[in-house]
């Protein structure tokens, strides 16, 4: 039985074409690929690739001017943040978040659209296997062919679950029997449609976008379109730890807001959502919004001043400032 795409290049010694990650000893880090009868330079000397060649993971190096380095194959967080850019990339406390909450499987099926850099695409790509399928979407052109090297040069390889795709998700997607769409766009409210009628029943929608005008926005949509659950929308925020000793205490820098996330699943075909109950603070809608139990509706719902149902839909989202792209788009 072969081995997965790109798993060789993730054990055993160093090999000529192997990313190298070298730590220095104030924890700085320096990201290279090793090349035969090649040198690797510093402000503090110098030594020869072949060194390494070759070497286990965990070696330590000395430069000519006597300072150690530790070497080790960078991992895939470290590589999306090191890997040349064209967007900014999706970050891998985000990654992780949607690769875990919208239940990223192997042997899925996944949509993708917003492919940036391919840092999210690199994610997925791990976890559905060789037996999975992404198909992504970019619009632009400059942005598909640096997410490709990229993700070639992690994997050491073209990825054959991989297919990408230049242009508008909207007007091409073709998919069907889809298991997951992630959406990392400027409007991913646009792309409903299409999206419904390519997942599965029970399917994942998850999408990430950058403002809360965007997140109201797509929030307010999913529950207006009518074929997905109550969408969850959330945050993350990493705070690193100082721990020498006793001193044991918060770094003074984290990683804050990065973007907000969003899922939602399909429902069968023909099913109505269940109406979710609860009391919205005066003033969550403008007094322009139509939607259901308003006393603008068709009268067909309660009144909403007795405050005993949330709206369920609305023609035009809370107003607010303009849209921002998302963090992989």
């Amino acid at each position: 039985m072969s081995e997965p795409t790109g798993a060789a290049r993730r054990r055993g010694p160093f090999q000529v074409g192997d990313q190298v990650q070298l730590t220095d000893p104030k924890g700085r880090h320096y990201t290279f690929t090793l090349e035969s009868g090649k040198n690797f330079h510093t402000h503090k000397g110098s030594f020869p690739h072949d060194e390494l060649i070759g070497a286990p993971e965990g070696t330590v190096v000395r430069t000519t001017g006597n300072v150690a380095y530790l070497a080790l194959r960078p991992l895939l967080p470290d590589y999306v943040l090191s890997m040349p850019r064209g967007a900014a990339v999706v970050y891998p406390k985000d990654a992780g978040q949607i690769l875990a909450m919208a239940d990223i499987f192997p042997g899925a099926r996944v949509v993708e659209a917003g492919v940036g850099s391919g840092s999210l695409s690199t994610f997925l790509l791990r976890a559905i296997g060789d037996q999975g399928m992404l198909h992504s979407y970019e619009r632009r052109a400059d942005f598909a062919d640096i997410a490709a090297q990229n993700v070639e040069r992690y994997f050491g390889a073209p990825h054959p679950a991989w297919r990408l795709t230049v242009g508008d998700l909207q007007d091409n997607l073709s998919d069907t029997d889809v298991d997951r769409v992630i959406l990392d766009m400027l409007a991913p409210w646009e792309c409903l449609e299409p999206v419904s009628k390519a997942l599965v029943p029970g399917g994942i929608l998850c999408a990430y976008v950058a403002t809360t005008t965007q997140l109201a926005r797509t929030v307010e949509a999913i529950r207006e379109h009518g074929t997905f659950n109550e969408p969850s929308a959330w945050e993350t925020m990493v705070r690193t730890w100082h721990v020498e000793g006793l001193a044991v205490r918060p770094d003074h820098r984290m990683i804050g807001h990065t973007g907000f996330l969003l899922t939602a699943r399909r429902l069968a075909d023909g099913v109505e959502p269940p109406m979710r109950r609860r009391r919205p603070a005066k003033g969550a809608y403008g007094e322009d919004y139509v939607g259901w139990g308003t006393a603008k509706d068709s009268g067909t719902a309660k009144d909403a001043s007795a405050g005993d149902r949330h709206p369920s839909g609305g023609q035009d989202a809370p107003s607010g400032g303009q849209d921002a792209p998302s963090g992989d788009a």
